[in-house]
């Protein structure tokens, strides 16, 4: 199973190029980019080149990919973009009915076609408001899953935890649809407020050794992407992480 490592988790952490070298040393052969990373495609993708990494993945908003995709397709295939995750939906986007739901999942359907016709992967990534019902019972992540087959899903399992939803539950249920994976923790009550409660790898409370498990049964191709929203210290998250994922991943049958 590949590791990756969202670059939203160093954004902090300095210069694009010290943060490719940094995670580099660490042993990183892949990163996952996002918005602000595509400011300057030339630099990224220079700097991809002597860090000799590689980026299989990247978030990029729906109202960018509505409003060129024929562009952000070129900057995918020009970097090795396999997969593009629509990443987030601010509040006042979001929808609050089940209708509403299948008018968003009608505007992701009309970008598939170019995306596929390019051979390149479209998906979403969730966070917890996918996951909280609706005033009918609905789960808005199933309604856009299930209106759009061929989408793909980028499962933030640490999500779908602080949504109050068994992520174990979700896994099986859509496992032929997951490419990527979020691997991140949630520090136990009251710790790490500092850090917006989220945890390195193996310090929270996710029982990540079953559901890696979960995933290599399921979902075996999926990619695992190492992440955290706000460390305090990006180079030690990433290493300790790193190295708890290569642990957690070798006790897998």
């Amino acid at each position: 199973m590949q590791i990756s490592f969202q670059l939203y988790s160093a954004r902090n952490a300095g210069t694009q190029p010290d943060v490719f070298q940094m995670l580099a040393r660490l042993g990183f052969q892949n990163v996952e980019a996002y918005s602000a990373g595509f400011s300057d495609i030339d630099a990224l993708e220079g700097d991809l080149g002597k860090a000799g990494l590689q980026l299989p993945s990247a978030h990029v908003g729906l109202e960018q990919l509505e409003a060129d995709t024929a562009g952000w397709i070129g900057v995918a295939k020009r970097l090795g973009i396999q997969t593009v995750y629509i990443p987030y939906l601010a509040e006042e986007q979001r929808p609050t009915t089940t209708d509403g739901y299948h008018t968003l999942a009608e505007r992701v359907a009309k970008l598939l076609p170019a995306f596929q016709a390019a051979g390149l992967g479209l998906g979403w990534h969730n966070h917890d408001f996918e996951l909280r019902p609706l005033s009918d019972g609905s789960i808005p992540l199933s309604v856009l899953l299930d209106a759009v087959p061929d989408l793909q899903w980028e499962a933030d399992l640490a999500w779908v935890v602080r949504a109050d939803a068994a992520p174990a539950d979700w896994v099986q249920r859509y496992a032929p649809r997951i490419s990527a994976v979020h691997v991140k923790d949630i520090a136990p009550d009251g710790q790490n407020a500092e850090e917006d409660g989220w945890a390195d790898l193996g310090d929270g409370v996710i029982e990540w050794q079953a559901l890696l498990q979960l995933i290599k049964d399921e979902a075996p191709d999926a990619l695992l992407i190492l992440e955290h929203d706000n460390p305090s210290d990006a180079a030690r998250f990433a290493s300790r992480s790193l190295a708890k994922l290569n642990s957690l991943l070798k006790g897998l049958a």
